[in-house]
């Protein structure tokens, strides 16, 4: 579904993902009355991990969680949130209330007292998807909001959210890589050199060279994708390995399918209405997003290296 809502609109597909993955989390810690609000289209849930201080590292949140009474008061400068104006609730990462653990997370209602949201999204890429800074300042919410245990929030960003983001990030990276190529050949078969003949673009062998090696890159990403897919759904051992490199690759094939898309349509491809530009700079997000392809480049190195990832 993200996949094909991604060739048509980047930003809406990056807010499903968010969605996705807040429910995925709700889903296995939540109460029956948000879950059933999920089930029946009543509530908007999104990731609020992302932290200034910590950046890509959003395993390692700085903002703080404090037990007071069957309450729990958060502190925190949240730096991106996906849909922060319209979400119902975010599932927000602190350090544990108590023990030794990384994290905990909570379902923070966006009405909550003590939470502001700052500004718009203004940015290259993915307009429209919301995205903005949110600040707590003694916000109050029940302490039966926490999701999962105290301490537990690294176990369930790398457990739940970790391959459920990847998975969907990637089918966006997919998405538009498959509405690339297709803008690509309906262009070069579409425009014509009126001085020979009216002869199309298609008609030159470094242009269908291009759209060749668009198309095998398209292909490639799509089978790693679904290959990923196949290796959660069954539990293979290797399963972990493809989280990690599906996202990498196919962050890494858009960038390069859309900057050959953008050089076949030439200056046409800087018009709207070509339907090229857009989908270059939402390609770009995905390389940028923690953890970032360098962050996972190392984590796989680490891994067919044997060495621990963290």
């Amino acid at each position: 579904m993200i996949e094909r809502l991604a060739r048509e609109c980047g930003s809406s597909a990056m807010v499903m993902t968010m969605h996705y993955c807040g429910t995925a989390v709700i889903e296995k810690h939540g109460s029956e009355a948000v879950r059933r609000a999920v089930a029946s289209g009543k509530h908007l849930s999104t990731l609020a991990f992302s932290e200034s201080g910590s950046r890509s590292h959003f395993w390692a949140p700085l903002g703080t969680a404090r037990a007071d009474g069957a309450h729990v008061v958060l502190d925190a400068s949240k730096s991106w949130i996906t849909s922060a104006h319209h979400a119902d609730a975010y599932v927000w990462s602190s350090r544990p209330t108590a023990g030794s653990g990384v994290s905990s997370l909570w379902l923070v209602e966006r009405s909550t007292a003590g939470l502001s949201v700052s500004g718009g999204f203004d940015g290259i890429g993915l307009r429209g998807n919301d995205s903005a800074p949110v600040k707590a300042v003694g916000a109050r919410i029940p302490a039966a909001n926490r999701l999962g245990g105290d301490g537990e929030g690294f176990g369930i960003m790398m457990g739940t959210v970790l391959p459920t983001f990847s998975v969907l990030i990637s089918a966006g990276s997919v998405g538009m890589m498959e509405a690339a190529v297709e803008r690509t050949i309906e262009h070069a078969g579409g425009m014509k050199y009126a001085h020979l003949s009216g002869s199309a673009l298609h008609e030159l062998p470094t242009i269908r060279a291009y759209i060749a090696r668009m198309r095998i890159q398209t292909d490639m990403a799509r089978a790693l994708w679904n290959d990923a897919i196949t290796a959660l759904e069954s539990g293979r051992a290797d399963a972990m390995l493809r989280v990690l490199e599906v996202k990498a690759a196919t962050a890494e094939s858009a960038r390069e399918v859309l900057d050959t898309a953008m050089r076949v349509c030439a200056g046409q491809a800087f018009r709207k209405d070509v339907g090229v530009e857009r989908r270059f700079r939402d390609t770009r997000a995905a390389l940028i997003m923690a953890p970032t392809s360098d962050q996972l480049y190392d984590f796989i190195g680490k891994a067919v290296c044997g060495l621990p990832l963290f």
